[in-house]
């Protein structure tokens, strides 16, 4: 076993057992199942392609950290982070704005995956339409996201509340979009060069 091997398997058991935490009593056991799906679906993912396409050291600690901002939010619902809770009382912000980094999260991991699957699968030979497509990919998936989570709350109404997680902010679906836009820029501009290089190093 690697070393790539050794950090891959302490994600996979890293997750499992925050898993196993997040779906122990969680405050709505429909809200856990909407907010780890996701999760569950790139675990899925990863361990399909695991020994045909490896991804880089960069894309797969993205996607841990990822998934364990999805555990934590299905857990507690993203509106009742108690982290965020306090923070909110704090600064006076007059919400929990958990959902908020989700989001951003939303972006910023996505742009790293979508790179990689990009270039190594020779899908952009032009660098200069890299970064467009990376960015077009990573807002496609947010909207996509805010659909999802509407057609959610029209086939099972007020189960649905907390999933959406407007908290009665009336801009939440555009916030929503720009945090993933500004997380796929950000994660272009402070990490494109270190995850060119793990591209680069590989077999």
């Amino acid at each position: 076993m690697d070393r790539t091997d050794k950090f891959n398997l302490f994600y996979l058991v890293s997750f499992l057992a925050l898993l196993a935490w997040s779906g122990f009593r969680p405050y709505d056991r429909f809200t856990w199942l909407l907010e780890v799906l996701p999760a569950l679906m790139a675990l899925a993912a990863l361990a399909i392609t695991y020994r045909r396409f490896r991804l880089t050291r960069l894309v797969y600690l993205l996607i841990w950290l990822h998934a364990i901002i999805l555990l934590i939010g299905g857990h507690y619902t993203y509106a009742r982070v108690p982290l965020f809770d306090w923070l909110s009382q704090a600064l006076d912000l007059g919400r929990n704005n958990y959902d908020k980094l989700g989001h951003f999260a939303q972006g910023f991991v996505p742009a790293m995956v979508t790179r990689e699957v990009l270039l190594r699968g020779h899908v952009v030979t032009r660098r200069g339409w890299l970064s467009f497509l990376v960015v077009s990919v990573c807002l496609a998936i947010s909207a996509f996201y805010e659909l999802i989570e509407w057609w959610t709350a029209e086939l099972t109404g007020t189960a649905a509340e907390d999933f959406l997680g407007t908290q009665g902010y009336v801009w939440d679906t555009q916030s929503d979009m720009a945090l993933c836009l500004l997380g796929s820029i950000l994660a272009l501009v402070c990490l494109t060069r270190l995850h060119q290089r793990q591209i680069d190093a590989l077999p």
